[in-house]
């Protein structure tokens, strides 16, 4: 499969590209402010900014080449109609660790057994947005409305821990990222799956598992 990538030459891209070029994807990267053609694509991928991401993703829908984007902070709903118009696919995830989805995912359920919690969530002082969408996302799945606690620290990647209390016990559920190679993981299954969603906006890695 031939793809663009919005963001090859960022941390995040950089690393995912490596993975896909290994399982041998044909990728052409694409810097930011560069013209966005993706002509003869089969489909796009942005890790871009949160200011960068809906002008490239409707610059692919509108030369009809549907899209995986792992930028969060931005809201991409209109994308979404506007792909469903087009017969197109727009599949956004705030985060395509494995890990991560598990942990949301065993945060729920945790959820339902305990009173409160709270989410912390640390990532590299670079990245733009705070609360990260991973923790907006935990916070909608858990409910209740939790306390999120952002950090922005250099030396840090990508983590977060969903701290639950009850009377007498705590239970911290947490995922790490060390390398940004893991996202590949989810990019590959989103990109092996993306001819099978309907047209329009689908949100979120768990939807494939």
């Amino acid at each position: 499969m031939k793809l663009a990538f919005f963001g090859a030459e960022g941390k995040a891209g950089s690393a995912v590209v490596r993975r896909l070029e290994a399982a041998g994807y044909d990728v052409r990267g694409i810097e930011l402010g560069d013209e966005p053609d993706v002509a003869g694509c089969e489909a796009v991928v942005d890790f871009t900014t949160p200011e960068a991401a809906p002008a490239n993703v409707r610059a692919a829908l509108e030369q009809g080449v549907s899209c995986v984007v792992g930028t969060t902070g931005w809201e991409p709903a209109e994308l979404g109609a506007f792909a469903a118009g087009k017969g197109l696919r727009l599949f956004v995830a705030p985060n395509f660790s494995i890990g991560a989805v598990l942990m949301m995912r065993f945060a729920r359920e945790a959820a339902t057994h305990f009173p409160r919690a709270e989410i912390v969530e640390l990532h590299n002082e670079a990245k733009k947005d705070a609360p990260s969408g991973t923790a907006r996302a935990t916070a909608e799945l858990i409910g209740g409305g939790p306390e999120i606690h952002s950090v922005r620290l250099p030396g840090l990647v990508a983590h977060q821990e969903v701290i639950f209390g009850g009377e007498g016990q705590l239970l911290t559920i947490r995922h790490d990222t060390t390398g940004r190679e893991s996202f590949a993981d989810g990019v590959l299954l989103a990109l092996e799956k993306l001819g099978d969603l309907p047209p329009g906006l689908t949100v979120g890695l768990e939807s494939l598992l």
